[in-house]
């Protein structure tokens, strides 16, 4: 009979333990750093090509100087658009501001009636040594509405 390995329990936590430091991994300096996910949104005024690289390079933008960020602190970032916003791609605009080695990917939000239109959305995983309570979402445009419990 060949025995089964007992199932590992799951285990939820802020931050992934990728060097076995604790919390968080170890960056090139030798420093423990957590892993966050931060959001954010913008609503974009007309499904045009410019309009959607420029919202969303206007967020990615303002995600990073909120938060005190350098592109080399993002792990990966993942865009979502709402489904009708077809023109482009919204990783482009992360692209085009430099974020040339980050893994970034694009997906279309479920179609619910009642959403709010033409909105790109971003989740960004960072490496930071800010704890969670200070990481700053970021909602511009219309798309404050979605998150009114956050100060803008």
């Amino acid at each position: 009979m060949t025995a089964v390995a007992a199932p590992v329990p799951y285990r939820a936590a802020a931050a992934v333990s990728v060097s076995g430091g604790g919390p968080g991994y170890d960056d090139e300096a030798g420093t423990n750093v957590a892993v966050r996910a931060i959001r954010g949104a913008v609503q974009v005024d007309a499904d045009e090509r410019d309009q959607v690289v420029e919202a969303t390079a206007e967020l990615v933008s303002e995600v990073m100087r909120r938060n005190g960020l350098e592109p080399d602190d993002v792990i990966s970032v993942l865009f979502t658009a709402t489904p009708d916003l077809t023109s482009e791609f919204p990783a482009l605009a992360a692209r085009r501001i430099g974020f040339s080695d980050v893994p970034l990917m694009c997906a279309a939000e479920i179609d619910v009636p009642h959403a709010l239109p033409r909105v790109v959305r971003l989740m960004a995983h960072v490496a930071t040594d800010r704890p969670r309570s200070h990481i700053q979402h970021v909602y511009l445009r219309g798309a404050q509405a979605l998150r009114l419990d956050i100060a803008q």
